[in-house]
């Protein structure tokens, strides 16, 4: 089933991919490897949840908020290669957590994204991955995730 099917089939759909803040781009391909930029919980522009962790937001929400973030990740790298498809496996998977002093449940939040790549990409979801928690993220998000994927060698 071709992914974008896929994605259908969980309920869910790619955002239009976010308009970048600064000098960067969305994606980058290097070889057979693609990198996105970091992304947050946005739509349109609006950050969809705000504050840190084990303050204002607890993990069920912050893997919402990792959820939300990897689509955009996805919907970036779509933008790039024209096609989900194109994606051998996902490499690695680099999160941050805005966090509260002693908050400590960074892994477990960073989970909402991992489950979702490994829903959409089986096998070829599983990656290698860094739960790192921070002070601040940008605008007040309470996470940011980037991704590194293969690409097919035909793609």
């Amino acid at each position: 089933m071709p992914t974008t099917e896929h994605l259908a089939a969980l309920g869910l759909e790619l955002p239009p991919v976010p308009v970048p803040v600064a000098n960067y781009v969305p994606a980058r391909r290097v070889g057979n490897l693609v990198f996105s930029s970091g992304q947050t919980p946005t739509r349109d522009g609006k950050l969809l949840l705000k504050g840190k962790l084990g303050r204002e937001l607890d993990v069920a929400q912050g893997q919402e908020a990792a959820r939300l973030s990897i689509l955009n990740c996805l919907a970036a790298l779509e933008q790039e290669l024209g096609s989900l498809d194109a994606i051998e496996s996902v490499v690695k998977l680099t999160g941050f957590v805005a966090s509260a002093e002693g908050f400590e449940d960074h892994p477990a939040v960073i989970n909402g994204a991992s489950v979702l790549l490994e829903q959409v990409f089986g096998e070829r979801g599983k990656h290698a991955r860094s739960a790192l928690g921070l002070a601040e993220l940008p605008y007040g998000a309470p996470v940011e995730v980037e991704l590194i994927v293969s690409v097919k060698p035909d793609q």
